[in-house]
């Protein structure tokens, strides 16, 4: 309290260290927003945030929550707050865990991606997958703890949840315009990530794949080839493949579901559609109520009907997004 040289010195001590707390306080509220990695980047002003994008390569997450609508109705207000809360929480923490960033919440969609600067590029899809496979395995647990946040007995236990994950090449960087900034990443193969989140519904699936995803990331997942798709939007067929559990995690049952589906689908490309009935209908002895199985049977008795072209070359062009 002097007003010597020591009390002078004592005033600036104690601005700077309220400085140094208010920065503090600006940090964990901007990443309450934006993932703290990137926050650190635009508070410091770093490279990170350069306005120019940059194309790298980067494994894109798509999630979204099947039967959200049944399970919001008659919800106050509160209650779908409660649920939503929840629920993100939830499906973000295997997300952080394994290092991803989360771009946005859309809804009760999860847009998140892995990549250049913040994880090696040979490690991103492994992360992701591995995400997947945590994420899946919370959806019990969600089905548990939202009853007790809503304070009732029981809640409609028809949801669960659908991923799609691709990797390629991706514009990433600040993008936006003068009045307002995202660090996000664009192009086709987050298209294909969402795509393949919505392709789930076709095929009775939880988490679809794309071959580059597996391809990088397959090492600590145990998948099975669905199908080869043209995705609305794009023109090429992509190979896609369903994430089944962690690496030697698979039951008898869907190991025989496996080998059982990938002969149908061998027999299934080449037109031999009495061997590749016997194939699925075996699948789903292994697996009763297998989505792929039931939806590649639907295909074979529409083939019966009308049968594809003679050059047909296997893949199956997906009409909705």
């Amino acid at each position: 309290t002097t007003r010597d040289e020591i009390g002078q010195l004592s005033a600036a001590f104690n601005r700077m260290i309220e400085r140094l707390r208010q920065n503090q306080q600006v940090r964990e509220t901007f990443g309450r927003y934006v993932d703290p990695r990137i926050a650190d980047g635009l508070l410091d002003q770093s490279a990170l945030v350069a306005t120019e994008g940059q194309r790298r390569v980067m494994t894109v997450m798509f999630c979204d929550m099947k039967g959200f609508t049944a399970l919001s109705e008659g919800v106050t207000p509160q209650g779908l707050v409660k649920i939503m809360n929840l629920y993100l929480s939830t499906m973000s923490e295997p997300i952080h865990a394994h290092r991803g960033i989360i771009d946005k919440y859309i809804g009760d969609a999860i847009m998140a991606y892995w990549g250049p600067p913040f994880i090696e590029e040979v490690e991103q899809a492994n992360f992701a997958c591995l995400a997947a496979v945590d994420m899946l395995g919370s959806v019990e647990k969600l089905r548990r703890e939202l009853p007790e946040q809503l304070g009732v007995r029981s809640i409609s236990a028809d949801y669960d949840i659908r991923i799609g994950i691709a990797t390629g090449e991706a514009l990433v960087g600040s993008i936006g315009s003068d009045h307002m900034m995202s660090f996000t990443v664009m192009g086709d193969t987050v298209n294909l990530a969402s795509r393949l989140e919505g392709a789930n519904k076709a095929y009775g699936c939880r988490c679809l794949i794309s071959e580059a995803t597996r391809k990088i990331g397959g090492a600590d997942i145990e998948t099975r080839e669905i199908d080869r798709l043209v995705v609305v939007g794009q023109t090429q067929p992509q190979t896609v493949f369903e994430i089944m559990g962690a690496k030697g995690a698979l039951t008898p049952q869907q190991t025989l579901l496996r080998d059982k589906y990938a002969e149908g689908l061998a027999a299934y490309r080449v037109q031999r559609w009495a061997d590749a009935r016997k194939a699925f209908d075996a699948a789903l002895e292994a697996v009763p109520g297998d989505g792929p199985s039931l939806a590649l049977i639907a295909r074979l008795e529409s083939f019966a009907q009308n049968p594809p072209a003679p050059d047909w070359d296997g893949a199956w062009q997906l009409e909705r997004k």
